[in-house]
């Protein structure tokens, strides 16, 4: 399955797998992940705005990708 670093796009990562990432990012607040902003925000500023280690969320994230 596809990996994803601090530099991969929201909006490529909701392409890569919708359904195991929109979970992960609803669970630390990032409510609008429609909002044409957060398409173009990378995993590392959508961290740093609501708050969440970069680095965890990535991890998260690609344990998700994985299962």
């Amino acid at each position: 399955m596809a990996q994803v670093t601090k530099e991969t796009m929201i909006g490529e990562l909701l392409s890569i797998d919708m359904d195991a990432a929109a979970p992960v990012l609803m669970g630390i607040g990032m409510h609008c992940l429609g909002c044409p902003a957060s398409q173009m925000e990378t995993i590392e500023q959508a961290a740093a705005v609501h708050g969440v280690d970069a680095d965890e969320l990535v991890k998260m994230l690609n344990e998700k990708l994985d299962a």
